[in-house]
Formats: C-alpha cells, sequence, structure tokens
C-alpha cells in the first residue's frame, strides 16, 4: 500500500484514501536497559540471596491532545498476576485546570452539601461554612497538603473552581489539595472501578454498542493498571491526571451503559505474556492500523501484540461510513511554508516541496521532509508530523461532505500530499494516532455482532482477556 504517487491495490491517491486517528518512548534504550537490569539481577542473585531487584518497567502515555506516546516511568507497585490489579485499589487523579493547561492551581474550591471534613496538620476540622477557598499561602497548608471528605459518605465534593464539559464537576473519593511554591495540586483518590465508570463516558459515547463500551471498559482499566505501577506525578503520589494526556476522566457525567459496561467487565484486563498490556487507543481508523515504529520505537517481544492489522470484516472496512474514515485538506503554499516554518524555529522561505519520504506499517507517514528556498526540514514520528501540518487557516473536508476547520494536529499520519500551482492538497483517513484500537471501529464492529473479546483481540493481537 502506498500514499505517494503511484496507485496500488488498496489505494489510489487521487481516489480512495483509507488512513488513521486519536505524555515519547526510546524503545532500544528500554530494552537495552531491560538487559542490564536482568543482568544485574542475576549478578546479585548469586551474591545477595535473599534480596528482590523489581525492575521499573515505565508504562505511560505522552500526548498532545490525545493518547499517544509512552513516557518512561518508574513502579511504584507490583501487578498481581492472578487478577491484573495493582496491590494498591486506590487510583490518585491529579485534576488539571479548566482546559487542562496546567496542573497548578491559583485557588481551589471545594464544597459538599453536607460540608466537608478536612484533616490537615494531624488534626481535624469540620467545615460547614460553604465553599472552601484555598489559596496557596492558607495556613492550613502551611505544612504541605490538606485533605477533604464530605460528611455524609454518599455525597460527592464539588470542585467549583474547575469547568469541564459537564459543567462544575462533583468527585468520588476524597480531594486532596498540596502547596508548592508555583501553585497548588489538587488529587482525587478513588477506588479504581468507580474510576473507570466516569473514564468510559468520558472517551467513548455512551450511547455507543454495549460491546464497544466493554472494549473500551477493559482497555480503560488495563491502561489505569499499568499507571498505577508508577507515580505520573511522584511529589503527590498520584498516577494520572485527569486529561487526554492520560485518559480523561469526570468529564462527562456517569452513564447507566457506561457504568454497566464497567461493571460486566470487573477486574477484566488484557495480557501479553504475562504481562498488562499497554492498550493503546485512537478515535477512528481509515481501514488499517499502525505498530510503535510510528512513535520511532521498534516492534519487540514486549509490544509484537500492537501490530499493523486492517480493520475490516464480511463489510468491507467497518468505518467505511463514518465522517474521518476519510478527509482532505488543501492548504495554500504560504500558509503550509507559515506552519512549516513555525514549527521549524526558522523561515523556510518559498516552498520547493513538501512530501511523504518514509512510511511505516499501515502506510502511516513516518518521515516528512520540506524544501523551501531558505532551507528545508525532516520530521518524523506521527505526533510531530501531526503537529507541523496541524495549525490554523484551513479547512477540512470530511467523508460525509462536511467542512470543518483546522486544528493544533492533523486529523492523523495516514496522508499523502499532493503539489499543486499555489497550493497543497494532503488526502487522508482516520483520526488519531493508529495505534492500537480504534474507537469508532470498535462501535462498529459491535453492530455487525462481535463481542467484546473478539473486539479487543483484533485490535491487540494474541493477547487473553481475563
Amino acid at each position: 500500500m502506498g500514499w505517494g504517487s503511484k496507485p496500488t491495490t488498496k489505494f489510489h491517491t487521487l481516489e480512495k484514501v483509507v488512513l488513521e486517528r486519536d505524555k515519547n518512548t526510546n524503545m532500544r534504550r528500554q530494552n537495552r536497559y531491560i538487559l542490564y537490569i536482568i543482568s544485574f539481577m542475576a549478578v546479585l542473585s548469586l551474591v545477595l540471596a535473599g534480596m528482590r531487584l523489581v525492575h521499573p518497567e515505565r508504562i505511560g502515555n505522552g500526548r498532545s491532545g490525545e493518547q499517544t506516546e509512552s513516557k518512561l516511568k518508574g513502579q511504584s507497585g507490583e501487578t498481581d498476576q492472578n487478577t491484573g490489579m495493582v496491590e494498591n485499589q486506590n487510583i490518585r487523579v491529579a485534576l488539571m485546570i479548566s482546559g487542562y493547561g496546567s496542573v497548578l492551581h491559583s485557588s481551589v474550591s471545594l464544597a459538599a452539601d453536607s460540608g466537608l471534613r478536612l484533616k490537615y496538620d494531624g488534626r481535624e476540622e469540620d467545615w460547614t461554612g460553604g465553599v472552601l477557598t484555598l489559596l496557596a499561602d492558607d495556613v492550613r497548608l502551611k505544612n504541605g497538603h490538606l485533605s477533604a471528605e464530605p460528611l455524609n459518605p454518599d455525597e460527592e465534593i464539588r470542585v467549583e473552581s474547575i469547568e469541564r464539559g459537564r459543567g462544575i464537576p462533583s468527585y468520588q473519593g476524597k480531594i486532596e489539595v498540596w502547596s508548592g511554591e508555583e501553585g497548588m495540586t489538587v488529587i482525587n483518590e478513588l477506588p479504581m472501578e468507580s474510576y473507570l465508570c466516569r473514564v468510559v463516558p468520558s472517551e467513548m459515547p455512551a450511547s455507543y454498542e454495549m460491546e464497544a463500551l466493554k472494549a473500551q471498559a477493559v482497555c480503560a482499566r488495563s491502561y489505569a493498571v499499568r499507571q498505577m505501577q508508577d507515580y505520573a506525578y511522584p511529589e503527590y503520589q498520584a498516577h494520572v491526571n485527569d486529561s487526554v494526556e492520560y485518559q480523561v476522566y469526570n468529564n462527562s457525567y456517569p452513564a447507566d451503559t457506561a457504568t454497566q459496561a464497567v461493571k460486566d467487565t470487573t477486574g477484566q484486563v488484557v495480557w501479553y505474556q504475562g504481562n498488562v498490556a499497554s492498550t493503546y487507543y485512537f478515535s477512528t481508523s481509515c481501514g488499517e492500523t499502525t505498530d510503535m515504529t510510528a512513535w520511532g520505537g521498534e516492534v519487540n517481544e514486549s509490544n509484537a501484540y500492537l501490530q499493523s492489522i486492517s480493520v475490516c470484516g464480511d463489510v468491507g472496512d467497518y468505518e467505511k461510513d463514518l465522517p474521518w474514515y476519510q478527509w482532505t485538506a488543501e492548504i495554500s503554499s504560504e500558509r503550509m511554508a507559515a506552519l512549516l516554518s513555525n514549527y521549524a524555529g526558522k523561515d523556510l522561505g518559498t516552498l520547493e516541496s513538501v512530501e511523504v519520504t518514509r512510511r511505516g506499517d499501515g502506510d502511516v507517514a513516518a518521515e516528512l521532509t520540506a524544501v523551501g528556498t531558505g532551507g528545508s526540514i525532516t520530521v518524523e514520528t506521527e505526533n510531530k508530523i501531526r503537529t507541523a501540518l496541524g495549525g490554523s487557516g484551513y479547512s477540512i473536508v470530511r467523508n460525509d461532505g462536511q467542512t470543518v476547520d483546522s486544528q493544533r494536529l492533523l486529523p492523523s499520519a495516514f496522508i499523502s500530499i499532493e503539489k499543486k500551482a499555489n497550493s497543497y492538497v494532503i488526502r487522508g483517513g482516520g483520526y488519531g494516532h493508529g495505534i492500537g484500537m480504534s474507537q469508532n471501529g470498535a462501535n462498529e464492529m459491535a453492530k455487525n455482532g462481535k463481542n467484546y473479546m473478539e473486539i479487543l483481540k483484533l485490535f491487540y493481537q494474541n493477547v487473553e482477556i481475563r
């Protein structure tokens, strides 16, 4: 398959373009590190009998507006090989400010109808004075942090200083406020399954098919279990934040369907070769997915379940009728030069060419080269390519004929680029990074009678779900 100038058996440059969707990992370095640790463990086992070393297997996601590349992290908990869960069953979530720009808050306002039980400096205080507003210099934070729980344990705590898609959010469990030199950090600690009930409807429409929601629940749980092996914010002992940088949490109201999907799959995670898998997912495919090479890594024994696969069945490509299955953007030469110059941090001058110079599995663009009268730039990995070609100033025509404004990221890196007299035409498909499970693909599979086990085993090859 190719996205260049030559037509292929499945794709034609000017006709059918089938492509892909929506905290960074150097896989060679990680593999080398694993070998070093294994060797070191073998030596120590001979010298110090009974001493146990735990390799910090570091799994995470560094995203720019979506779930994407892995961050290298240490391990703070052990995975139970029977249940897939971490010994600490509560997950700790750093709540970002409105708009998800930072985890640092200038002020924090908490409230519960029954009032709040505050714990700080080894003392307890019952707050019944309405909304509690904290600033970084509040005397109750002088020794670092304060925790709050509703006086009525059946209630939730409203964090009135932030807004989400649902409006002012409320949270189960307890809220901690930590004070630092640069601001305050808000941590929500709650049970894993309660967390998932608010991740699933925030990551997938609650109106989707039940089997798709179950697949999403298992993916979300698997991903969270991997994150609970480490603290993303060790100074606050928080495993994740509540944005797309990890998994979107509590942006939408809880929904009965999503809650049922979580309950029906309680404790189930995706396993590969004795480890809980990193279950990356994205919005929409073009009929193909890709593998870890799209993020500059390697396919190896630890991630071989993330393969380039065809998202198709007896009906053909499952997502062929969806809005983001295919799309087209035409960008003026001047605007393209401005976008790429801005990304490069230098003036490329008048563009002479913009080409995909290397592709990964599934035909995802792995390298983009632009040449101008003032210089050239080479961009590698799908996320960086999407960033370089993203930005305002042009429109995108979707598969359903609707025209939408361009965003900070190009919809996907499953693209071909055609140079015209005064513009460049990008023909692409899918929405998101294209690794792991297509959420819309999962929903279309469910509509065609596939259950969540079948869905997961298509997108994650040779895995077990238990």
